[in-house]
């Protein structure tokens, strides 16, 4: 099939699936009886608070409640079922971990905790999530498109912000036990309460497992078939203090560490490796509203990711590459009107990295400064966002804009169109050291999207055709066939064009979720499509409750794609979860991962977990 009767099939085959899902939706009636009586708050997708169903910008929210009903243990276990985002893995948990937002590269994505860009700045760019626990994360919002002139370098595919556990009001102290298959075993514990305005939080949490052989021995012979085992400890906090109405200040802070074993498919079978990895992240803060009108948020932040590997061989070997930013940043909401308001910014970050590996020892840094503003509101049935944004990183420059427009049909239907463009400044560690490039440029993308939107009370129904086009990507050249010897350039121009849907409904006496993407990724000097790039993504998910039982399922699926010169074949992925509440503080839980035991790789020559069998226990007052 050539390419232009490919594309012509697909576009229809979008149509269609727009207008089936409008009828669909439209003719739905909803009772579950706990559900929410409105869509959650957001705040990514403007920097001010909002209904979900009033983001322009195509975004969905994993709340406390079902980050807690999942029962998944880290980040990429949740993550997996979003709509458009895709998850890859080295192995278990804990292994180096991919992420593909809109078919975008991982260090496209950027990952905010708490309102703060998490900028890494070693040679892959990517950041750490394989060692962020559940335990410490309240919600998490996905916010899907180019939103760097909201959020600067790195937001080509989209933004993922990560919310700890903040201070609370409500005292009391609440704990979890966890085990399961492949000796795992898990316990957390938090604390929070307030006494004369100041208000805490803390939790703790500890996690192991012996793990799975990372590597499949078949694919890489030389490989060590023993068991990659997996620890990791986290700690999570925050103190806030109310000195007068309307006037907060603040400490959060985060810290991770996560050990593994890993193996390589290269070298001796009797070879080890071990990694250490510590993630953190400190942010002082002020919050003050300055009028009725004005509000303002001045922090202070100092994120780090630190990463020691050593290899045990015929001689042993160690390396470390440690990645660290400061940010200070000031933020505005400004009330113009009612229905009309308006942002405005300052952020500057000093980024470092360093290395000390192969018997060399290197370190760089650089600043980078940005001012940003928006406006958004209503005229009648059309809502409105405007944001643009400057930013200086080194001796690079950007200047970002994003449109956004909506049309309210009548109460639940919303028509909705975004233009949009965005720029990925080259990490540090790829402009320096033995085979960076001091001349590359930042990556450009431009999209445009259009969709419709359904809302009733709780339930937010979104479906969207999209085309992001990126120019001047990195890439690594080779110079020298027989060395292996290159050098990171500009030189790749990507388009992804697809549709999206993604869906939180309630209906009789089930609480839905479903995913679904329809893509194609493609390089366009060879019109092949992008590595470990599905066409199709899908995930479904139900959960009902029954007297003091909750139970649910889910199951995604992802479709074939390449990777190093071969084919990953397409697999489907089911789990079942099972809660039962024996009082109004204890919780006995249960939940069965990969269920039919599918045998599937996200990365070629690296295994996936096999079925496993979980129980535990929650205590919360």
């Amino acid at each position: 099939m050539n390419t232009k009767t490919k594309h012509a099939l697909y576009g229809t085959r979008l149509s269609l699936l727009v207008s089936s899902l409008s009828i669909a939706f439209s003719q739905s009636a909803f009772s579950y009886e706990d559900k929410p009586s409105l869509p959650p708050v957001v705040v990514t997708a403007t920097r001010t608070p909002q209904l979900q169903s009033e983001a322009l910008l195509h975004t969905t929210v994993i709340t406390s409640q079902q980050i807690r009903d999942s029962q998944a243990i880290d980040l990429p276990a949740l993550l997996a079922r979003e709509a458009g985002l895709q998850i890859t893995q080295s192995g278990g948990v804990g292994s180096a971990t991919g992420m593909f937002l809109r078919g975008t590269d991982t260090r496209q994505t950027l990952v905010v905790i708490d309102g703060v860009p998490m900028t890494k700045q070693d040679a892959t760019g990517t950041v750490s999530i394989e060692h962020m626990m559940l335990d410490q994360i309240d919600r998490i919002e996905v916010v899907r498109g180019n939103v760097s002139s909201i959020y600067g370098s790195g937001a080509v595919g989209g933004v993922i912000q990560i919310f700890t556990k903040a201070a609370s009001g409500a005292p009391g102290i609440s704990g979890s036990v966890e085990v399961g298959s492949r000796n795992t075993q898990r316990i957390s514990a938090s604390a929070r309460g307030s006494a004369d305005g100041l208000t805490y939080g803390l939790t703790v949490s500890d996690y192991v497992t012996k793990g799975i052989t990372a590597v499949n021995t078949r694919q890489y012979l030389s490989a060590n078939p023993d068991r990659d085992g997996y620890r990791n400890q986290s700690v999570s906090g925050s103190l806030a203090k109310s000195w007068s109405e309307g006037h907060e200040i603040g400490l959060r802070f985060t810290n991770a560490v996560g050990k593994s074993d890993f193996d390589s498919g290269y070298g001796l079978a009797t070879d080890r490796h071990l990694s250490r990895t510590e993630i953190s992240s400190y942010t002082i803060f002020s919050n003050n509203r300055i009028s009725d009108t004005w509000t303002s948020r001045l922090s202070m932040a100092d994120l780090a990711d630190d990463n020691t590997n050593r290899e045990y061989s015929t001689t042993s070997s160690r390396s470390r590459y440690q990645s660290r930013t400061q940010i200070a940043e000031w933020s505005n909401e400004i009330m113009l009107s009612p229905n009309w308001r308006a942002t405005a910014g300052t952020n500057h970050q000093w980024q470092r990295f360093s290395s000390n590996a192969y018997g060399s020892a290197e370190a760089y840094q650089r600043n980078a400064y940005s001012v940003f503003g928006g406006l958004e509101g209503l005229i009648d049935r059309h809502q409105w966002q405007l944001n643009a944004r400057q930013d200086e990183t080194g001796n690079l420059s950007a200047t970002t804009g994003y449109v956004g427009y909506g049309f309210q049909i009548d109460q639940d239907f919303k028509l909705i169109a975004n233009l949009s463009n965005a720029f990925s400044a080259p990490p540090l560690g790829y402009l320096y050291g033995a085979y960076g490039n001091s001349a590359l440029k930042p990556e450009y993308a431009r999209s445009a999207e259009a969709g419709i939107q359904y809302s009733s009370g709780p339930s937010v129904v979104r479906a969207t055709v999209f085309e992001t086009r990126t120019s001047d990507q990195f890439l690594w050249v080779t110079t020298n066939s027989a060395t292996g010897d290159g050098q990171l350039r500009n030189v790749k121009n990507t388009r992804n064009q697809g549709f999206e849907l993604s869906a939180m409904q309630y209906y009789s006496r089930w609480e839905l979720r479903a995913g679904l993407t329809l893509q194609d990724p493609i390089d366009l000097s060879t019109d092949e499509r992008l590595t470990r790039r599905p066409a199709v993504l899908g995930s479904l998910g139900a959960a009902t409750k029954i007297n003091q039982w909750r139970i649910g399922g889910d199951v995604s699926y992802t479709g074939p794609r390449s990777d190093v010169s071969t084919s990953l074949q397409a697999y489907w992925l089911a789990n079942l979860t099972a809660r039962y509440q024996v009082d109004k503080k204890l919780t006995v839980y249960g939940r069965i991962e990969n269920l039919f035991d599918a045998n599937y790789q996200t990365a070629w020559g690296f295994n996936q977990v096999p079925r496993g069998v979980f129980v535990g226990l929650n205590w919360q007052p």
